[in-house]
């Protein structure tokens, strides 16, 4: 999350209380982190009680795709997933404009980001994942992962320039595999459906039951589904792998975690045959979309207040440390 288009509360307070039921706007703020989108804070108060909201401006993403993701999260949020909800207007749209921009209002979950999880966090988040996975399975719409093996074929070559020799070598070598893979009756054969595709630690929320002992932390929610889309399970489940499981030399996986995450993922969908055989490939391909995407933020940066860019080395090493398995 970081803020590209600016907005103040004098710019919104008039608009939410003419065109929404979520009472007087109070305060709103920027939001840290992230690369994609204008993320804020937004505060209203209503009978006389606070409400806390999320309002995203989306900067990259086109209003004809934003449906998906939006209808996305009131479907899993029906089925009992915690996940934001989409906020309609007197209306009944989700979808908006601000400044000229796309825009939507979802509910802000309770709860904290665990940055140093344990093997109790991977546990919770495995379970939850797979049930997120079985809830999106009657729901109607599809939309590819836009930032799968078409998008990593785009953006290679703007990003070659700017690397050494090796890491030119490592790069074209790894999208060459990836699209045999990709090409493979193996690779068609796995389930899909609707994909988090980014469920890193800081889009994971756990609710605290004890002041002191995080492991008995309940998960609160997922969160952030801009990049979402209909993709193998298994591709969702190595990102998710690929950067709850860490070891402590943050590249290779630790192995009470990642047997936290998988199994309990397989109490509720267990893989099939073709998924376990395409683990190590896809734990490759998570770590390659990753790598791409963080040089293409670091090499082509777009101006934006409170944007840091992630370091895209942490990728290339996973991704070197994956072709051991």
């Amino acid at each position: 999350m970081a803020v590209f288009t600016p907005i103040e509360l004098d710019d919104i307070s008039k608009w939410i209380s003419q065109d929404f039921k979520i009472g007087q706007a109070t305060e709103i703020r920027g939001i840290h982190g992230g690369i994609e989108n204008s993320n804020f804070f937004l505060d209203t108060h209503l009978d006389g009680k606070k409400q806390e909201y999320v309002l995203t401006i989306f900067e990259r993403l086109s209003a004809a795709q934003l449906p998906y993701y939006l209808e996305l999260m009131r479907h899993l949020a029906d089925k009992g997933i915690p996940v934001p909800r989409p906020v309609e207007n007197k209306q009944g749209q989700i979808l908006f404009f601000l400044k000229g921009k796309p825009a939507a209002i979802v509910t802000k979950l309770p709860g904290l980001s665990r940055l140093l999880p344990d093997a109790h966090h991977c546990a919770l988040v495995g379970k939850m994942l797979a049930k997120m996975h079985l809830a999106g399975e009657d729901f109607p719409q599809t939309q590819p992962n836009l930032r799968s093996l078409t998008w990593w074929q785009e953006t290679v070559p703007l990003v070659l320039p700017h690397l050494n020799t090796s890491q030119k070598e490592l790069l074209a070598s790894e999208l060459e595999s990836q699209e045999q893979f990709f090409q493979s009756n193996q690779y068609a054969s796995l389930p899909q459906g609707a994909s988090h595709c980014d469920l890193f630690r800081d889009n994971v929320l756990f609710d605290p039951q004890s002041p002191t002992e995080i492991h008995h932390d309940q998960l609160g929610g997922f969160f952030d589904f801009y990049f979402a889309g209909t993709d193998k399970w298994l591709f969702d489940l190595a990102v998710t792998a690929n950067d709850w499981c860490l070891a402590e030399n943050k590249q290779d996986l630790d192995t009470d975690r990642l047997d936290a995450l998988l199994r309990s993922y397989q109490s509720i969908r267990p893989l099939t045959e073709n998924e376990k055989a395409s683990w190590p490939m896809m734990l490759r391909a998570a770590a390659l979309r990753f790598w791409i995407s963080r040089l293409w933020d670091f090499y082509l940066p777009r101006d934006a207040q409170m944007l840091t860019p992630h370091d895209p080395k942490h990728f290339e090493h996973i991704l070197l440390s994956r072709h051991s398995l």
